[in-house]
């Protein structure tokens, strides 16, 4: 009766706050296109929760209750087989009830992509993403939502496995691809020792496939209980094709498992690697972009396992990270490391002094840079994915070095040079408008409040329409004054504390002082900003032209001012593209001289599509355009958005443009 999770309602003890575990979904999951957030609280109550606005996060659904009334409705049991058992009087039926379900562990697996047929028969994506819960009897729930997540609505299905593993301790997924064929299953471990793989019969999801029975991958019950497992794809370079490495913490050692499907089947390569730790592991983390595997003790140490292929399996090189020359005395509690392998993210708190324990626990996030400055350059040039934001980690490396130095290393502009000049790819011009505006940043003078602190001046409100408050006009252009002069005064005050080191990027000034002036140097930087924010405008109005030509992935209600950007393109005499003129000269045959001009919504008037940035119609109404792609999406796609109306008439949308980068 004193038990909080056997009797939550005793009220015999306060309620347990926190989580036990956590585990993040896929980009894309909700409707915003970010991440989902599955938490296990201390009372064993599984939730998941959603980000709709910046640090407001919404609990979508309960799947505890929702798990607990399918439960019920099957009378407690888990097939039509199974003969009833007895009342929730009986103890043993009460503990049955309780473990069955009780979570341990979940865990996401990749998005699922299928085509479904339309009425039209027109065929679109469908994505799905799969949740797997481990409860304490062993049993799996693996649940089925259709992306986007919205809540209960959104669950598809909820199948239950048995696994057969006594005391589990950990789940992860095991996603494989061979021959163009995705294969998936479930890794569990269990608190005594074994290891094994399960199938994961996915007859909804279209092209995935399983294993046709359960793969034993340790099978020992040497009591070294299982506390993180770890999947990783990699390529095998001896036996030329695809293979996954399976890594789990046990104890003090780490082991692996190598599996690899030839055209005899399913083969399998274990060992363990030991003299790693003293203590028990107590966290593990792998870079999924490499195969390196991190491992920490509560000691402060830190392991870095690489993996090197050999003609029968692999071997691994390991080194010690030592903590404590960083941090001093420290005692670690858990590890990350970024996507990209840039930085490793560990919990600490102080060590021993002079022998004593302190008094007080404080909790740090402790950052510690894997790569130097000049690997993530070279990494961002050569890079697969062609999209910065998905390469934050090594970005912000990169972005720190500009910031400290002021300048731009020579070796990355000429190599990002000869990248644009190669393949004129517009990541590279995102990433040399990356490096621009950063390199403009390190040389504005620091703000001397906080800029995040919100201030307490008042500000003055116009007030229009109101009876007897008077003419505003005056105030509105006083007001107007006020704010550009001291626009003036910053843009005058910039650059005050920088440093003589020179600018590799920009080209020496011929003073007599032997020193540039540093408003000259903003000025020229800025001026390169503009010409690569043009030249990705182009290319960006270049693709919104041809999916118009082609009538492909228009949406409904998306208005383009195909005229004002066709005369946009042409207007620059300066700008010779081959490929944009003959794509101008099919649209406006193909319009047959006809316009659709945007109006103002406030006068009716036409606005000229003269400039990228904002439209001014006659009357001196100015609508803000939004920037065509000069940004990244998450995708890197851009998505054709439905106009709302208000900004614009029989046109393009002003206020918010209707080619915007939107988190999809």
């Amino acid at each position: 009766m004193l038990d909080r999770v056997f009797n939550p309602e005793g009220k015999s003890l306060p309620p347990m706050r926190g989580f036990k575990y956590s585990s993040w979904s896929p980009l894309g999951c909700d409707a915003n296109g970010r991440c989902l957030l599955a938490a296990l609280t201390m009372d064993n109550r599984l939730t998941i929760h959603t980000n709709l606005n910046r640090l407001q996060w919404v609990q979508l659904v309960d799947l505890t209750q929702i798990y607990g009334e399918r439960l019920y409705e099957a009378s407690y049991k888990l097939s039509k087989a199974d003969t009833p058992r007895g009342e929730l009087g009986d103890f043993s039926e009460f503990q049955r009830r309780h473990s069955m379900q009780t979570p341990v562990r979940m865990e996401w697996s990749g998005i699922c992509t299928t085509q479904q047929v339309k009425h039209n028969n027109e065929c679109r994506d469908v994505g799905s993403v799969l949740l797997a819960v481990l409860f304490e009897n062993g049993n799996i729930a693996v649940w089925q939502f259709q992306l986007p997540f919205l809540g209960k609505e959104s669950i598809t299905s909820c199948n239950t496995i048995e696994s057969g593993i006594n005391s589990p301790s950990v789940l992860s997924w095991w996603e494989y691809e061979h021959n163009n064929r995705k294969m998936s299953g479930l890794i569990v471990g269990s608190a005594f020792g074994p290891v094994k793989i399960l199938p994961v019969n996915l007859k909804a999801v279209k092209g995935y496939f399983t294993l046709r029975q359960p793969v034993v991958l340790w099978q020992e019950m040497d009591q070294l209980p299982v506390h993180s497992i770890k999947c990783i794809p990699l390529y095998h370079p001896y036996q030329k094709c695809s293979c996954s490495l399976v890594v789990a913490a046990r104890g003090a050692y780490v082991f692996w498992c190598l599996l690899l499907i030839s055209k005899a089947g399913l083969n399998v390569h274990n060992s363990h690697v030991t003299g790693l730790h003293s203590l028990p592991i107590v966290s593990m983390t792998a870079d999924k972009q490499n195969g390196t595997v991190y491992t920490c003790s509560s000691d402060g140490k830190v392991r870095q396992l690489i993996p090197i292929f050999t003609d029968v399996a692999l071997k691994f090189e390991h080194q010690l990270i030592k903590l404590s020359e960083v941090f001093g005395s420290v005692r670690t509690h858990g590890i990350a490391v970024s996507p990209c392998g840039a930085y490793l993210a560990v919990i600490t708190t102080e060590g021993m002094t002079n022998g004593l324990h302190p008094v007080n626990k404080n909790y740090q996030v402790q950052f510690v840079t894997l790569k130097t400055f000049e690997e993530a350059a070279a990494q961002l040039l050569e890079s697969s994915v062609q999209n910065l934001f998905r390469q934050v980690d090594l970005t912000d490396l990169v972005r720190w070095k500009i910031l400290k130095d002021k300048h731009i290393p020579q070796f990355l502009q000429e190599a990002l040079d000869k990248k644009i000049e190669s393949c004129g790819s517009t990541y590279f011009w995102r990433f040399k408008l990356f490096l621009l505006r950063i390199l403009y940043q390190s040389m504005q003078k620091a703000p001397s409040e906080v800029m995040w602190r919100p201030s307490h001046e008042d500000a003055k409100i116009l007030i229009s329409d109101s009876p007897g408050m008077g003419s505003t006009e005056d105030d509105q252009e006083e007001g107007t004054s006020k704010q550009a002069s001291k626009q003036s005064l910053c843009d005058t005050g910039k650059g005050m504390d920088i440093d003589d080191t020179a600018d590799d990027s920009l080209p020496q000034s011929s003073d007599i002082g032997g020193r540039e002036p540093m408003e000259e140097k903003l000025l020229e930087i800025q001026a390169q900003i503009e010409a690569v924010e043009m030249h990705l405008t182009r290319e960006h109005m270049k693709r919104v032209l041809g999916e118009v030509y082609l009538h492909t992935w228009i949406t409904e209600n998306t208005s383009i001012p195909t005229r004002g950007v066709c005369d946009f393109l042409m207007s620059d005499d300066g700008y010779d593209d081959r490929t944009a003129r003959v794509l101008i000269g099919h649209i406006l045959k193909k319009m047959n001289k006809q316009t659709f001009p945007e109006h103002c919504s406030l006068c009716k008037e036409i606005l000229p599509f003269t400039d990228r940035k904002q439209a001014v119609c006659s009357n001196g109404h100015i609508w803000l355009r939004a920037g065509w792609g000069q940004g990244e999406s998450r995708r890197g796609k851009i998505k054709h958005k439905s106009s709302f109306g208000t900004a614009h008439e029989g046109g393009f949308v002003l206020a918010t443009s209707a080619f915007e980068n939107k988190l999809i």
